[in-house]
């Protein structure tokens, strides 16, 4: 046997639910769906349930404990009364429980041990026919579970798994990685783990997978992965450039060193302000970081908007001439928007060039919008006219502490918390975040390719 081979079977031995978890397992599913189907007696419609995901196909990672339950509704109910008996039918079955918003609202709570989340969607003929996102969750599990078989089941744990290990797994707009359902396809495109590691490896993106062959929708993303059951749909488009470039870095790093702890999530050691100041001496860097109430949204609407906010800071700093090196976001009950320019001070005057002289119009209104103003200039740099004028903000901080910050593509909810007051950190003053975010500054001064929300 490899180490390679030796790796993952150790590692598929550790990931894979034993026989008393899935006995567990199957005593919580069917309790729950026979009351579900209890509850569905009461109501003035024909529905039925049916239970979908990584459970359901036999592919969750042990102590992975979800169960997803759907109740398929008849494609002619409104949206309202799909909404109304949805929820009628969770609060019956998970009297503890809560309600909880996607596309539609739903009911989640938890049943011996595994957490629970029962959804309404519409019994549709094929995914090309939804009425809501989730409608196409029972034709993805009816796909596959066609097509894995046991030996199969096991290769998507250790992907999952290695995919956890090394940041990115998940679909959440936080994480922007690996989706379960994405990792059962690539799996089952490759017919295993190890040949999709090896095929990873060597992508080159734009990669493209079409299972069924659909061959028409075209999508402008690093990975693509038609999905078989809907041909307009990109399973993995919510999966950044850099979680694509992250799994080809650690298949790379795993087929040359076989090795157990890529399997396994590691935080680095959180820092403290004088770890973070003495980063900052050797760097010979002033970052800068905006530090606000994070808004009260779910992390796939906030995160979007932070990183959309970074973005126009990150733009603004750099056409200012501060010359960004990096930057970064991240939110617990503060949410920070931090920024490392390259350039911390600027001289007090800036460049503009004119036209050339010998364009007459443009020249000569140029010379007498300057003739007067307090600027160096109007002169001539070889044929055309050019001044010399006070710039207006010399270092980053100037300008984030200004109304300028305003004036930069901000996300509408992280705008409206600026607009309520924010706090302004500049050089050394950043140590002050390591007693809230330790482990995200210490992942940003010690960067690797291992990712992590």
């Amino acid at each position: 046997m490899s180490d390679f081979e030796t790796v993952v079977a150790r590692v598929a031995d550790r990931v894979t639910p034993d026989a008393a978890e899935r006995e567990r397992l199957r005593a919580a599913v069917d309790s729950l769906t026979r009351r579900v189907r209890d509850a569905l007696d009461d109501l003035p419609v024909e529905a039925d349930v049916v239970q979908v995901g990584s459970t359901a196909r036999g592919t969750w990672l042990a102590a992975d404990r979800d169960i997803d339950l759907f109740v398929r509704f008849p494609a002619d109910i409104d949206r309202t009364d799909l909404e109304r008996y949805g929820l009628a039918v969770g609060r019956a079955a998970l009297p503890d429980g809560r309600e909880e918003y996607a596309e539609h609202p739903y009911v989640t709570g938890d049943v011996d041990g595994f957490d629970v989340d029962l959804v309404p969607c519409y019994d549709v003929a094929d995914a090309t026919a939804i009425q809501s996102a989730v409608d196409r969750t029972p034709f993805h599990d009816a796909y596959l579970q066609e097509r894995l078989d046991p030996d199969l089941a096991r290769d998507v744990r250790l992907l999952k798994a290695f995919l956890t290990g090394v940041g990115a797994y998940g679909s959440d707009l936080r994480t922007r990685g690996f989706s379960g359902y994405l990792s059962e396809l690539l799996v089952l495109e490759h017919d295993g783990f190890e040949p999709l590691l090896r095929a990873a490896a060597d992508w080159q993106p734009p990669v493209r997978y079409d299972p069924e062959d659909h061959g028409t929708a075209t999508f402008d993303a690093p990975l693509v992965v038609i999905d078989p059951t809907d041909p307009e749909r990109n399973v993995a488009a919510v999966c950044s450039a850099e979680n694509v470039a992250r799994l080809q870095h650690h298949a790379r790093e795993l087929l040359a060193t076989p090795r157990e702890d890529l399997f396994e999530p590691c935080d680095p050691t959180p820092f403290d302000a004088d770890t973070v100041r003495t980063h900052l001496e050797r760097r010979g860097t002033s970052p800068v970081a905006v530090v606000f109430e994070a808004p009260e949204l779910v992390d796939d609407q906030l995160y979007p908007q932070l990183r959309k906010s970074l973005d126009g800071i990150v733009g603004e700093l750099d056409r200012r001439g501060f010359a960004p090196l990096r930057s970064a976001t991240f939110s617990d009950e503060r949410a920070v928007l931090l920024v490392e320019p390259a350039v911390a001070e600027l001289a007090a005057v800036e460049r503009h060039d004119g036209p050339p002289v010998h364009v007459r119009e443009h020249a000569t209104g140029f010379y007498d919008a300057y003739a007067d103003r307090d600027a160096y200039g109007p002169f001539l740099d070889g044929a055309r006219y050019a001044v010399e004028r006070e710039r207006e903000f010399t270092t980053p901080g100037d300008l984030l502490g200004s109304d300028a910050l305003f004036d930069v593509a901000l996300g509408a909810h992280v705008e409206t918390a600026l607009a309520d007051g924010y706090d302004l950190l500049i050089g050394d003053e950043v140590a002050a975040l390591a007693d809230d975010f330790g482990v995200e500054l210490a992942r940003y001064f010690e960067p690797t390719p291992r990712g992590g929300s």
